[in-house]
């Protein structure tokens, strides 16, 4: 990628050309030497300054004497990491450095994504969520309460950095699999924005990680002395809808009309009324409800190459009828219905969703959230999963419950008595959520199973086989869309853009991927995949007319990689 950056289309941020020697000075925004530049996260290089660099900016006598590259820093830093066996201080270490030298962060975490992703992002964020109080050193990202009700676009002004692309947000209140963590939930939006960075190419001095607090009704946090937010029950109703309406606005006011607002981890109740509100005015996207559809979708058309017929020869059967379960059979139907030129509505009568009452079912209707009444079709009530499975005969059983043990032997066993490849997956994050491990699904099934989960797990061997379970992350979509959004210039997100995205990454599975079963492509090509999403995301915006960079790069997936950030040093005069 580096090679292409000289000659690439456009060099977007004019910070990308790390690899030139075209002299920066770091303080052409800050004054920023010396001690001071040392402590500068943006700027900071650590041993890896130059003589030259040690005379020019006073860093003399403040560094050992040796001089050593940005690779072998990373390599040090990789064996540091390894030597820790507890995940949550090898993410302590990973933010620490994030803190100290942005640079050297990203270059590590895309140069080892397989094995770090696990520890910035899912399953580990979950438990460093779950102790932020405790672990809290630096605030990292934007802090919004009611305490800043009429003076949100003032906090968004303290903010240091002004040109801001993507902001991702939080109100704490369903993290992971995890529940209500208040003002703790932050180290989600951290988190992902780390993976827009990281995966997708975007700035971090362009992402904005916001966690709005309204209290907590998690009762062990209002009792916890080192707990960081309010101290007060959850604000619901007109007070709640009136904190979010002017931060949405404040955003706009402040950040334009073509700003990426990423809603994430919002309970189930909020999510979907806020999607539906916000799409029409703001460019907003639910990574919950429509990242993971999308990257479900993917793995699912993928699948087919496996199973064979297309998505409407199929029937697919829910655990879950949450933002999650219901964004994910909604795309399914909507990319059936396209495929096929049927109605929504016929395409929906192939997907069954059970939640916490059972098989959702018209007899049920009245009672139903609003977002689950699609989903309910004629049949008798049936309150259990493995009666469920039985009846219906799915092709495809997909869990999206946040409840744990819930695909039992008997449930998986039933599934591979029906197909002979059944698909499972189990999409509760974060591991101890899973609905069943990779291990039970391959040895339920005598390794007939073609299986995905939301966190990771290792390998398993059955029979003298080796079964590579696939992880349907989010990770694998919402960088690259967020980055075919931002390059475009796009002000608004639709659901063709969506399955632009999943139509991508499917695309991405090679005939060897599939050879050892596997329905994602390897972790290792994420920027790669991301380009390639990010260009059938803008193209589709050009398509629908909602892009307004102008005119329309000829190349989009060349165009993406010269907008994508890269994390080498750059050398300051």
């Amino acid at each position: 990628m580096e090679n292409s950056l000289k000659d690439s289309v456009l060099d977007f941020y004019n910070e990308n050309r790390a690899t030139e020697d075209q002299g920066v000075t770091p303080w052409t925004v800050s004054v920023a030497s010396g001690y001071n530049l040392l402590r500068d996260p943006h700027h900071n290089k650590g041993l890896a300054f130059t003589e030259k660099e040690r005379d020019a900016h006073y860093l003399r006598g403040l560094l050992p004497p040796t001089v050593i590259s940005q690779d072998l820093q990373v390599k040090k830093l990789l064996n540091n990491l390894r030597q820790y066996q507890v995940p949550l201080q090898k993410y302590m270490a990973m933010m620490d450095l994030q803190e100290s030298n942005e640079n050297l962060f990203y270059k590590l975490l895309i140069e080892h994504v397989e094995e770090l992703l696990p520890v910035v992002y899912t399953p580990t964020v979950g438990e460093a969520c779950q102790k932020y109080g405790s672990i809290f050193r630096r605030p990292q990202g934007l802090y919004i309460t009611l305490k800043e009700k009429g003076k949100i676009l003032e906090v968004l002004r303290n903010w240091p950095e002004t040109n801001i692309q993507v902001i991702v947000v939080t109100d704490g209140e369903r993290i992971l699999g995890l529940g209500d963590l208040g003002c703790q939930g932050m180290g989600i939006p951290v988190g992902k924005l780390s993976l827009y960075s990281a995966l997708g190419g975007v700035r971090p001095s362009a992402c904005l990680p916001v966690t709005i607090d309204v209290g907590t009704n998690n009762e062990k946090l209002l009792n916890d002395e080192f707990y960081i937010g309010l101290r007060q029950k959850r604000a619901t109703g007109q007070e709640y809808t009136e904190l979010v309406h002017e931060f949405m606005t404040a955003v706009k006011q402040n950040y334009g009309e073509k700003i990426l607002i990423q809603f994430e981890d919002f309970a189930n109740h909020n999510a979907f009324d806020l999607l539906e509100k916000y799409s029409k005015t703001h460019l907003v996207f639910n990574d919950d409800i429509q990242g993971t559809a999308s990257v479900v979708l993917a793995g699912i058309v993928a699948a087919l190459k496996l199973v064979g017929g297309t998505l409407a020869d199929h029937k697919f059967l829910f655990l879950g009828a949450g933002e999650a379960g219901t964004g994910i059979a909604e795309l399914i139907a909507l990319e059936m219905s396209k495929k096929t030129n049927t109605t929504l509505e016929d395409a929906r009568k192939k997907i069954w969703l059970v939640d916490s009452k059972g098989l959702i079912v018209s007899s049920r209707k009245e009672s139903l959230q609003h977002f689950k009444k699609p989903w309910a079709h004629e049949h008798e009530p049936i309150k259990d999963l493995l009666d469920v499975v039985k009846d219906i005969k799915p092709t495809a059983l997909i869990g999206t419950s946040g409840v744990g043990k819930t695909f039992t032997k008997d449930v998986v066993e039933a599934m591979a008595a029906i197909n002979e490849k059944p698909i499972i997956l189990a999409l509760s994050n974060p591991t101890s959520q899973s609905e069943c491990t990779a291990e039970e699904a391959y040895t339920w099934t005598e390794g007939r199973a073609i299986f995905a989960s939301g966190s990771p797990f290792d390998p398993v061997e059955y029979k003298g086989n080796v079964f590579v379970p696939g992880q349907a992350n989010n990770a694998y979509i919402f960088p690259g869309f967020g980055l075919g959004l931002i390059m475009s210039g796009t002000i608004r997100v639709r659901d063709d853009m969506l399955l632009a995205a999943s139509e991508a990454l499917a695309a991405q599975v090679t005939q060897e991927n599939f050879d050892n079963g596997l329905i994602y492509p390897p972790f290792t090509n994420i920027r790669k995949i991301s380009t390639n999403i990010a260009a059938k995301v803008a193209e589709k915006a050009y398509e629908l007319g909602l892009a307004t960079r102008l005119p329309q790069p000829k190349n989009l997936v060349k165009y993406a990689e010269s907008c994508m950030y890269n994390p080498s040093y750059r050398n300051y005069r």
